[in-house]
Protein backbone atom coordinates (compact mmCIF):
# COMPACT_ATOMS: atom_id res chain seq x y z
CA UNK A 1 0.00 0.00 0.00
CA UNK A 2 1.36 3.62 -0.53
CA UNK A 3 -0.35 6.54 0.54
CA UNK A 4 0.48 9.88 0.28
CA UNK A 5 -0.03 12.59 3.05
CA UNK A 6 2.71 14.77 2.78
CA UNK A 7 -0.23 17.55 0.76
CA UNK A 8 1.10 20.37 2.14
CA UNK A 9 4.97 19.95 0.76
CA UNK A 10 3.14 19.43 -2.66
CA UNK A 11 0.28 17.90 -4.44
CA UNK A 12 -0.18 15.40 -7.04
CA UNK A 13 -1.86 17.56 -10.09
CA UNK A 14 -5.26 17.15 -11.33
CA UNK A 15 -5.71 15.68 -14.56
CA UNK A 16 -7.92 18.39 -15.57
CA UNK A 17 -4.87 20.64 -14.67
CA UNK A 18 -2.39 18.49 -17.03
CA UNK A 19 -4.90 18.73 -20.13
CA UNK A 20 -5.25 22.50 -19.48
CA UNK A 21 -1.54 22.78 -20.03
CA UNK A 22 -1.27 20.48 -23.20
CA UNK A 23 -2.14 22.96 -26.00
CA UNK A 24 0.11 25.65 -24.65
CA UNK A 25 3.04 23.17 -25.23
CA UNK A 26 2.90 22.04 -28.84
CA UNK A 27 -0.37 24.28 -30.73
CA UNK A 28 -0.66 27.38 -28.98
CA UNK A 29 3.34 28.30 -27.77
CA UNK A 30 4.27 31.96 -29.04
CA UNK A 31 5.49 34.01 -26.75
CA UNK A 32 3.13 36.39 -25.50
CA UNK A 33 5.23 39.63 -25.90
CA UNK A 34 5.30 38.91 -29.10
CA UNK A 35 2.69 40.97 -32.01
CA UNK A 36 2.74 38.21 -34.60
CA UNK A 37 -0.56 36.00 -34.59
CA UNK A 38 1.15 33.43 -32.28
CA UNK A 39 2.25 35.61 -29.84
CA UNK A 40 -1.11 37.09 -29.37
CA UNK A 41 -2.88 33.86 -29.12
CA UNK A 42 -0.31 33.22 -26.33
CA UNK A 43 -1.39 37.01 -24.93
CA UNK A 44 -4.86 36.14 -25.41
CA UNK A 45 -4.51 32.91 -23.16
CA UNK A 46 -2.55 34.44 -20.65
CA UNK A 47 -5.05 37.60 -20.27
CA UNK A 48 -8.15 34.51 -20.19
CA UNK A 49 -5.95 33.05 -16.92
CA UNK A 50 -5.44 36.07 -15.24
CA UNK A 51 -9.76 37.10 -15.12
CA UNK A 52 -10.08 33.18 -13.92
CA UNK A 53 -7.65 33.46 -11.40
CA UNK A 54 -9.18 37.38 -10.61
CA UNK A 55 -12.99 35.66 -10.60
CA UNK A 56 -11.28 33.13 -7.55
CA UNK A 57 -9.88 35.86 -5.64
CA UNK A 58 -12.97 38.51 -6.04
CA UNK A 59 -10.55 41.40 -7.50
CA UNK A 60 -9.76 42.47 -11.14
CA UNK A 61 -7.21 41.25 -13.72
CA UNK A 62 -5.50 43.53 -13.31
CA UNK A 63 -4.48 43.12 -9.96
CA UNK A 64 -3.12 39.67 -10.75
CA UNK A 65 1.17 39.54 -11.47
CA UNK A 66 2.41 36.00 -12.24
CA UNK A 67 5.32 35.17 -10.42
CA UNK A 68 7.32 31.49 -10.10
CA UNK A 69 5.59 30.51 -6.76
CA UNK A 70 4.93 31.32 -2.84
CA UNK A 71 8.35 32.26 -2.35
CA UNK A 72 8.93 34.82 -5.18
CA UNK A 73 5.26 36.26 -4.35
CA UNK A 74 6.21 37.01 -0.29
CA UNK A 75 9.53 38.27 -1.39
CA UNK A 76 8.12 40.88 -3.81
CA UNK A 77 4.98 41.49 -1.72
CA UNK A 78 7.20 42.28 1.15
CA UNK A 79 9.48 44.59 -0.33
CA UNK A 80 7.04 46.54 -2.18
CA UNK A 81 5.54 47.82 0.93
CA UNK A 82 9.01 48.35 2.76
CA UNK A 83 9.85 50.62 -0.09
CA UNK A 84 6.51 52.06 -0.20
CA UNK A 85 6.57 53.23 3.21
CA UNK A 86 10.37 53.36 3.50
CA UNK A 87 9.72 56.70 1.21
CA UNK A 88 7.36 58.25 4.13
CA UNK A 89 9.64 57.26 6.43
CA UNK A 90 7.99 54.34 7.80
CA UNK A 91 10.51 52.09 8.61
CA UNK A 92 8.50 49.00 11.06
CA UNK A 93 6.86 45.70 9.97
CA UNK A 94 4.61 43.65 11.94
CA UNK A 95 4.65 39.92 11.55
CA UNK A 96 4.53 36.74 13.38
CA UNK A 97 6.66 34.54 14.90
CA UNK A 98 5.65 31.10 12.84
CA UNK A 99 5.74 32.58 9.34
CA UNK A 100 7.38 30.71 6.30
CA UNK A 101 10.53 31.44 5.99
CA UNK A 102 9.99 32.92 2.94
CA UNK A 103 8.74 35.88 4.75
CA UNK A 104 10.85 35.81 7.68
CA UNK A 105 14.48 35.36 5.85
CA UNK A 106 12.82 38.79 3.90
CA UNK A 107 12.21 40.78 7.14
CA UNK A 108 15.51 39.53 8.50
CA UNK A 109 17.00 41.16 4.97
CA UNK A 110 15.07 44.26 5.64
CA UNK A 111 16.20 44.48 9.65
CA UNK A 112 19.93 44.69 8.35
CA UNK A 113 18.39 47.35 6.05
CA UNK A 114 17.02 49.59 9.33
CA UNK A 115 13.78 48.51 9.14
CA UNK A 116 12.57 47.44 12.45
CA UNK A 117 10.54 43.68 12.65
CA UNK A 118 7.83 43.04 15.07
CA UNK A 119 6.84 39.40 15.28
CA UNK A 120 3.87 39.05 17.35
CA UNK A 121 3.76 35.73 19.98
CA UNK A 122 1.29 33.06 19.20
CA UNK A 123 -0.76 31.86 22.01
CA UNK A 124 -0.57 27.59 22.70
CA UNK A 125 -3.39 26.84 19.97
CA UNK A 126 -1.14 28.75 17.30
CA UNK A 127 -3.71 31.66 17.13
CA UNK A 128 -3.00 35.34 17.21
CA UNK A 129 -5.79 38.38 17.69
CA UNK A 130 -6.58 41.17 15.49
CA UNK A 131 -6.12 42.79 19.29
CA UNK A 132 -2.54 42.13 18.70
CA UNK A 133 -2.07 43.60 15.83
CA UNK A 134 -3.79 46.72 16.66
CA UNK A 135 -1.65 47.41 19.88
CA UNK A 136 1.66 46.87 17.82
CA UNK A 137 0.86 49.02 15.27
CA UNK A 138 2.65 52.44 15.68
CA UNK A 139 2.84 55.78 13.33
CA UNK A 140 5.77 53.91 11.47
CA UNK A 141 4.23 51.30 10.23
CA UNK A 142 4.24 50.52 6.94
CA UNK A 143 3.19 46.96 6.50
CA UNK A 144 1.55 44.10 8.54
CA UNK A 145 1.98 40.63 7.16
CA UNK A 146 0.64 37.32 8.52
CA UNK A 147 0.22 34.13 6.86
CA UNK A 148 -3.51 33.02 6.15
CA UNK A 149 -2.95 29.21 7.30
CA UNK A 150 0.51 27.89 8.92
CA UNK A 151 1.96 25.77 6.65
CA UNK A 152 2.81 23.05 9.83
CA UNK A 153 0.11 23.29 12.23
CA UNK A 154 -2.34 24.36 9.55
CA UNK A 155 -4.17 27.07 11.98
CA UNK A 156 -6.28 29.55 10.23
CA UNK A 157 -5.76 33.52 11.42
CA UNK A 158 -8.49 35.81 11.80
CA UNK A 159 -7.66 37.34 8.24
CA UNK A 160 -10.90 39.72 8.45
CA UNK A 161 -10.40 41.16 11.58
CA UNK A 162 -6.92 41.69 11.35
CA UNK A 163 -7.46 43.30 7.60
CA UNK A 164 -9.83 45.51 9.30
CA UNK A 165 -7.54 47.04 11.76
CA UNK A 166 -4.91 47.79 9.19
CA UNK A 167 -7.65 49.28 6.66
CA UNK A 168 -8.53 51.87 9.57
CA UNK A 169 -4.95 52.60 10.70
CA UNK A 170 -3.89 53.34 6.69
CA UNK A 171 -1.48 50.58 6.71
CA UNK A 172 -0.75 47.46 3.93
CA UNK A 173 -1.96 44.29 4.85
CA UNK A 174 -0.48 40.98 3.13
CA UNK A 175 -0.60 37.51 3.73
CA UNK A 176 0.69 34.33 2.67
CA UNK A 177 -2.11 32.28 1.70
CA UNK A 178 -0.28 29.33 -0.09
CA UNK A 179 -1.40 27.09 2.08
CA UNK A 180 -5.19 28.52 2.18
CA UNK A 181 -6.29 29.36 -1.51
CA UNK A 182 -8.28 26.21 -3.48
CA UNK A 183 -9.14 25.28 0.42
CA UNK A 184 -10.90 27.96 1.92
CA UNK A 185 -13.27 30.36 0.48
CA UNK A 186 -11.09 34.05 0.10
CA UNK A 187 -12.59 37.67 -1.20
CA UNK A 188 -10.05 39.97 -1.45
CA UNK A 189 -11.86 42.82 -0.63
CA UNK A 190 -14.47 41.45 2.06
CA UNK A 191 -11.49 40.43 3.89
CA UNK A 192 -9.79 43.75 3.43
CA UNK A 193 -6.56 42.25 2.39
CA UNK A 194 -4.08 44.63 0.01
CA UNK A 195 -1.52 42.11 -0.93
CA UNK A 196 -1.63 38.29 -1.19
CA UNK A 197 0.50 35.35 -2.23
CA UNK A 198 -0.58 32.03 -3.67
CA UNK A 199 1.30 29.04 -5.26
CA UNK A 200 -0.45 26.66 -8.00
CA UNK A 201 1.53 23.54 -6.13
CA UNK A 202 -0.81 23.68 -3.10
CA UNK A 203 -3.84 22.77 -4.65
CA UNK A 204 -3.80 20.75 -7.71
CA UNK A 205 -1.62 22.95 -9.74
CA UNK A 206 2.07 22.70 -11.63
CA UNK A 207 4.82 23.79 -9.65
CA UNK A 208 6.45 26.95 -11.00
CA UNK A 209 3.75 28.82 -11.16
CA UNK A 210 2.26 31.60 -8.78
CA UNK A 211 -0.30 34.85 -8.25
CA UNK A 212 1.06 38.13 -6.53
CA UNK A 213 -2.31 39.91 -6.17
CA UNK A 214 -2.02 43.69 -5.96
CA UNK A 215 -5.25 45.83 -4.64
CA UNK A 216 -5.26 48.54 -7.17
CA UNK A 217 -3.00 51.74 -6.25
CA UNK A 218 -0.21 49.30 -4.83
CA UNK A 219 2.96 49.92 -7.18
CA UNK A 220 4.72 46.69 -7.09
CA UNK A 221 8.78 47.33 -6.24
CA UNK A 222 10.65 44.90 -9.07
CA UNK A 223 12.59 41.54 -7.96
CA UNK A 224 13.42 40.53 -10.74
CA UNK A 225 14.55 42.91 -13.65
CA UNK A 226 15.44 42.31 -17.74
CA UNK A 227 12.09 42.88 -20.07
CA UNK A 228 8.55 44.99 -19.77
CA UNK A 229 6.31 41.42 -18.82
CA UNK A 230 3.47 41.77 -16.31
CA UNK A 231 3.09 45.65 -16.78
CA UNK A 232 6.82 45.67 -16.32
CA UNK A 233 6.33 44.38 -12.62
CA UNK A 234 8.39 41.17 -12.68
CA UNK A 235 10.75 40.26 -15.91
CA UNK A 236 10.77 36.86 -17.72
CA UNK A 237 8.62 35.54 -20.59
CA UNK A 238 5.56 34.20 -19.20
CA UNK A 239 5.12 30.61 -18.38
CA UNK A 240 2.09 29.96 -20.52
CA UNK A 241 1.47 26.44 -20.05
CA UNK A 242 1.78 26.66 -15.99
CA UNK A 243 -0.57 29.53 -15.99
CA UNK A 244 -3.41 27.56 -17.49
CA UNK A 245 -2.87 24.63 -15.71
CA UNK A 246 -3.14 27.15 -12.16
CA UNK A 247 -6.35 28.65 -13.96
CA UNK A 248 -7.77 25.61 -14.33
CA UNK A 249 -6.50 24.34 -11.16
CA UNK A 250 -7.51 27.06 -9.01
CA UNK A 251 -11.21 27.39 -10.69
CA UNK A 252 -11.52 23.57 -9.91
CA UNK A 253 -10.47 23.72 -6.10
CA UNK A 254 -12.89 26.98 -5.44
CA UNK A 255 -15.69 24.92 -7.04
CA UNK A 256 -15.43 22.44 -4.76
CA UNK A 257 -14.36 23.88 -1.88
CA UNK A 258 -17.75 22.86 0.68
CA UNK A 259 -17.65 19.45 -1.00
CA UNK A 260 -14.20 18.42 -0.32
CA UNK A 261 -13.80 20.58 3.34
CA UNK A 262 -16.74 17.98 4.55
CA UNK A 263 -14.66 14.89 3.59
CA UNK A 264 -11.48 16.47 4.46
CA UNK A 265 -12.40 17.62 8.23
CA UNK A 266 -13.98 13.83 8.55
CA UNK A 267 -10.94 12.04 7.97
CA UNK A 268 -8.79 15.04 9.77
CA UNK A 269 -11.32 14.25 13.13
CA UNK A 270 -10.97 10.70 12.75
CA UNK A 271 -6.97 10.65 12.09
CA UNK A 272 -6.68 13.21 15.17
CA UNK A 273 -9.18 10.68 17.48
CA UNK A 274 -6.84 8.05 16.36
CA UNK A 275 -3.51 9.11 16.98
CA UNK A 276 -4.61 11.39 20.34
CA UNK A 277 -4.85 7.52 21.76
CA UNK A 278 -0.77 7.27 21.89
CA UNK A 279 0.26 8.07 25.21
CA UNK A 280 1.78 11.45 25.72
CA UNK A 281 1.02 12.54 22.52
CA UNK A 282 -0.18 16.06 21.91
CA UNK A 283 -1.76 17.66 18.84
CA UNK A 284 -0.23 20.55 17.37
CA UNK A 285 -2.89 24.04 16.75
CA UNK A 286 -6.09 24.34 17.30
CA UNK A 287 -8.23 21.65 17.12
CA UNK A 288 -10.93 23.20 15.09
CA UNK A 289 -9.60 26.65 13.44
CA UNK A 290 -7.26 24.69 11.15
CA UNK A 291 -7.10 23.19 7.64
CA UNK A 292 -9.50 20.60 6.97
CA UNK A 293 -6.90 18.75 5.94
CA UNK A 294 -3.83 19.30 8.20
CA UNK A 295 -2.92 17.07 11.36
CA UNK A 296 -0.01 17.52 13.35
CA UNK A 297 1.31 15.88 16.60
CA UNK A 298 4.16 15.72 18.97
CA UNK A 299 4.88 12.08 20.20
CA UNK A 300 7.14 12.37 23.35
CA UNK A 301 10.29 9.77 23.42
CA UNK A 302 11.10 9.76 19.69
CA UNK A 303 12.38 11.43 17.11
CA UNK A 304 10.87 12.50 13.59
CA UNK A 305 13.16 11.28 11.32
CA UNK A 306 13.43 7.85 12.45
CA UNK A 307 9.41 8.21 12.52
CA UNK A 308 9.06 9.22 8.98
CA UNK A 309 11.71 6.40 7.58
CA UNK A 310 9.48 3.70 9.22
CA UNK A 311 6.48 4.99 8.14
CA UNK A 312 7.70 5.69 4.70
CA UNK A 313 8.54 1.85 4.52
CA UNK A 314 5.27 0.85 5.49
CA UNK A 315 4.37 3.24 2.58
CA UNK A 316 3.57 6.64 4.28
CA UNK A 317 4.66 9.39 2.86
CA UNK A 318 4.37 12.03 5.21
CA UNK A 319 6.41 14.76 7.17
CA UNK A 320 7.46 16.46 10.04
CA UNK A 321 7.15 19.79 8.66
CA UNK A 322 7.61 22.20 6.12
CA UNK A 323 9.16 20.97 3.45
CA UNK A 324 11.72 23.53 2.13
CA UNK A 325 13.29 22.49 6.14
CA UNK A 326 12.74 18.83 5.97
CA UNK A 327 17.09 18.56 5.41
CA UNK A 328 17.83 20.55 8.83
CA UNK A 329 18.50 19.13 12.02
CA UNK A 330 16.93 22.27 13.96
CA UNK A 331 13.68 21.53 15.28
CA UNK A 332 10.93 23.67 13.68
CA UNK A 333 10.29 27.05 14.52
CA UNK A 334 6.53 26.80 14.14
CA UNK A 335 6.69 24.44 17.17
CA UNK A 336 9.12 26.05 19.16
CA UNK A 337 6.76 29.77 18.74
CA UNK A 338 3.77 27.14 20.10
CA UNK A 339 6.04 26.73 23.18
CA UNK A 340 7.20 23.23 22.36
CA UNK A 341 10.44 22.45 23.97
CA UNK A 342 13.44 21.39 21.71
CA UNK A 343 13.00 17.66 22.44
CA UNK A 344 9.32 17.98 21.81
CA UNK A 345 9.38 19.69 18.75
CA UNK A 346 12.22 16.98 17.08
CA UNK A 347 9.30 14.01 17.86
CA UNK A 348 6.71 15.90 15.41
CA UNK A 349 4.52 14.35 12.54
CA UNK A 350 2.76 16.07 9.86
CA UNK A 351 0.28 14.56 8.14
CA UNK A 352 -1.57 16.53 5.16
CA UNK A 353 -4.62 14.92 3.69
CA UNK A 354 -6.05 15.61 0.24
CA UNK A 355 -9.30 14.38 -1.14
CA UNK A 356 -8.11 11.06 -2.97
CA UNK A 357 -7.29 9.85 0.29
CA UNK A 358 -9.87 7.27 1.96
CA UNK A 359 -10.64 6.45 5.26
CA UNK A 360 -9.53 2.85 4.57
CA UNK A 361 -6.05 4.79 4.53
CA UNK A 362 -7.02 7.01 7.49
CA UNK A 363 -7.17 3.37 9.52
CA UNK A 364 -3.95 1.82 8.22
CA UNK A 365 -1.99 5.12 9.21
CA UNK A 366 -3.71 5.30 12.77
CA UNK A 367 -2.22 1.72 13.44
CA UNK A 368 1.35 2.27 11.42
CA UNK A 369 1.85 5.41 13.49
CA UNK A 370 0.91 3.43 16.57
CA UNK A 371 3.28 1.08 16.05
CA UNK A 372 6.15 2.94 15.29
CA UNK A 373 5.79 5.11 17.88
CA UNK A 374 6.02 1.69 19.64
CA UNK A 375 8.84 0.40 18.37
CA UNK A 376 10.51 3.44 18.26
CA UNK A 377 10.20 4.33 22.36
CA UNK A 378 11.43 0.25 22.84
CA UNK A 379 14.66 1.29 21.69
CA UNK A 380 15.08 4.94 23.13
CA UNK A 381 16.89 5.45 26.43
CA UNK A 382 14.87 8.79 26.56
CA UNK A 383 11.82 6.96 26.99
CA UNK A 384 13.43 4.42 29.61
CA UNK A 385 14.27 7.55 31.47
CA UNK A 386 10.48 9.13 31.08
CA UNK A 387 9.05 5.67 32.36
CA UNK A 388 11.38 4.85 35.18
CA UNK A 389 10.54 8.19 36.48
CA UNK A 390 14.13 9.24 35.87
CA UNK A 391 12.86 12.21 34.02
CA UNK A 392 9.32 13.79 34.02
CA UNK A 393 7.09 13.70 31.25
CA UNK A 394 6.53 17.07 29.56
CA UNK A 395 3.52 15.69 27.53
CA UNK A 396 0.97 14.43 29.88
Amino acid sequence: MKIYVDNAATTKMSRAAVEAMLPYMSEIYGNPSSLHSDGQAAAEALYSARERIAAVLGCTAKEITFTSGGSESDTQAIITAAKLGESKGKKHIISTAFEHHAVLHTLEALEKQGFEITLLDIDEYGLITAEQVKNALREDTCLVTVMFANNEIGTIQPIGEIGAVCRAAGVLFHTDAVQAVGHLNINVIEQNIDILSLSAHKFHGPKGAGVLYARKGIALQNVIFGGAQERGKRAGTENIPAIMGMAKALEDSAANISANSEKLIKMRNRLINGLSEIPHSILNGDREKRLPGNVNFCFEGIEGESLLLLLDDKGIAASSGSACTSGALDPSHVLLALGRPHEIAHGSLRLSLSVENTDEEIEYIITAVKEVVEYLRSMSPVWRDLVSGKKEFVIK
